[in-house]
């Protein structure tokens, strides 16, 4: 089983675009998966409702909703660095696919030859290898 972590702007889709991350998951996944978050991002989503107003504060909401209601896995970390840095040291361990909108991230993971999910055309999750 492969493990999907999500990352913040990940779990903003839903509200941002209006896409059902978790039907479009399973729709492009043809093989075992679970969901996961790294506890930054969770901290991430946090600090987004208390410092921000309007349409962001409302995705971070929704996307901490998501993670409690769908009982997603928080992956603990050592919180030395950012979130992506964070996330770029658990693929470096272990085979994971990191569902992201971060370009600067997706570089640095297809530079690792790691698997990423993106969201293509505002309409469908698309999973991208080496």
């Amino acid at each position: 089983m492969i493990t999907i972590i999500l990352d913040t702007n990940f779990l903003m889709i839903p509200s941002q675009f209006k896409l059902d991350i978790f039907t479009a998951i399973e729709r492009a996944c043809l093989f075992k998966y679970k969901l996961a978050v790294v506890d930054g991002t969770v901290k991430e989503l946090n600090s987004l409702i208390e410092k921000t107003k309007g349409k962001n504060k409302a995705a971070a909401k929704l996307a901490l909703s998501f993670i409690t209601r769908k009982k997603i896995p928080i992956i603990q970390t050592p919180q030395k660095y950012h979130v992506d840095a964070e996330i770029l040291n658990l693929v470096k361990k272990e085979k994971h696919i990191v569902a992201t909108q971060d370009i600067p991230l997706r570089k640095k993971l297809k530079a690792m030859h790691v698997t990423r999910m993106v969201m293509r055309q505002k309409s469908y999750i698309q999973i991208l290898d080496h």
